[in-house]
């Protein structure tokens, strides 16, 4: 599924991955082979018993995908499999995928289209209102013309819409710094208590008017800084500046805008518009929704109930309610995931129009497209670049 964590049946990574194979009524010993086998496919290097709760959004991508892979199915649908995933964590789930697809059915829906297209045969591009434009072959559809908004080989990158300043400027901004933090963090179940180290004494700083981007493979602990930045997530040890961790709700609101990996933890409301308004109208500020629904694609679904939307839409929805009220500090996870070339230029203009008018804005991002102009490579909780 295009959220991963609508496959999650279980509390432990191999309990998940041996779901399948145990309803296919398979012995002990199969099933914990092929358990084993198909998290190897997918890179996920983590033991059998480690909780599902503790993985991070890319780790849980993969861990959907072994699921699928364990049980060696006859037809395969996979909705945006690696859009989560750095170039090289994407590269060796296509594999995976490609050895268990080998003489069966493969779909798959996804908007970064090349690095599929030497492995399929047919290329079905929608349009709006799910009409069938084109539907091809491979060569046929590389022989053009481009569908508009789709990401087609050999165009150049998309520019970034231009976003009108009175809906991102920042009322104050501040510099951001983290100083030898390190982070554990806790996951309690019935069977225990796991602990993990997300960040390992990690120094980085976020300036205003810059756009600093957190990048590197998943579970390096990007998410867990964004979190630490914007006094969502409580370092161990070092020292945050400013310290929003104690801060009241609506204080930590008024000053920082977060969108996190899954949109959906975010919705507080059942009507887009209204999910737009409501940080606003909680911190006095006035927001001009309509102006807001445009920019980003959403004025045809202002009366739509957001958990009825795309992943894609859902996306930009929760990144209009967080930022509708001009938040001096912009936290943005993965905001560019879901998007086709259209989409993608008013995400990415939204961020840089923030930035350019004085708001301090991070992101964690797998998108080399992604705007930036200080980059901070994260690997296992350290900073490496």
């Amino acid at each position: 599924m295009q959220n991963p964590e609508d496959a999650v049946v279980a509390a432990q990574v191999g309990r998940d991955v041996a779901f399948g194979p145990e309803n296919l009524g398979l012995g002990r010993d199969e099933t914990w082979s092929r358990v084993d086998a198909a998290l190897d496919a997918v890179g996920l290097d983590v033991a059998r018993e480690h909780l599902t709760v503790a993985l991070s959004g890319g780790e849980k991508q993969r861990l959907a995908l072994a699921g699928q892979v364990a049980l060696r199915p006859d037809v395969l649908l996979l909705d945006e499999p690696t859009s989560m995933l750095d170039a090289a964590s994407a590269a060796r789930v296509r594999d995976a995928v490609l050895s268990v697809a080998a003489g069966r059915t493969l779909v798959v829906v996804e908007h970064r289209l090349e690095p599929w297209l030497p492995h399929v045969d047919r290329v079905v591009v929608l349009g709006p209102g799910a009409v069938v434009v084109q539907d091809t072959d491979v060569a046929g559809f590389l022989a053009g013309p481009a569908p508009g908004g789709v990401w087609f080989p050999g165009l150049p990158d998309p520019e970034p819409v231009d976003v009108p300043e009175a809906l991102v400027r920042p009322e104050s901004s501040v510099e951001h710094a983290l100083a030898e933090v390190s982070v554990v963090l806790r996951t309690r179940s019935l069977r225990g208590t796991q602990e993990s180290r997300a960040l390992d004494a990690v120094t980085l700083a976020a300036r205003p008017g810059e756009v600093t981007a957190l990048v590197g493979p998943s579970g390096s602990g990007k998410s867990t800084a964004l979190g630490v930045l914007g006094g969502l997530v409580r370092p161990t040890s070092g020292t945050v500046t400013p310290d929003l961790g104690r801060a009241r709700s609506r204080d930590l609101a008024r000053v920082v805008g977060w969108v996190p990996q899954n949109p959906e933890h975010g919705f507080v409301t059942t009507r887009v518009a209204d999910e737009v308004a409501r940080t606003s109208e909680r911190v006095g500020r006035t927001v001009d929704v309509d102006a807001v629904l445009d920019v980003l694609g959403l004025a045809h679904l202002r009366e739509a109930n957001p958990y009825r939307l795309s992943g894609g839409e859902q996306r930009r929805l929760a990144l209009a309610a967080a930022l509708a009220h001009r938040p001096g500090t912009v936290l943005l996870d993965e905001p560019t995931v879901g998007q086709d070339r259209a989409t993608w230029a008013a995400v990415a203009g939204w961020v840089r129009a923030a930035a350019a008018t004085g708001a301090t804005t991070v992101l964690s991002t797998h998108d080399d497209l992604a705007p930036r102009d200080v980059e901070v490579r994260l690997e296992r909780g350290r900073v490496v670049a």
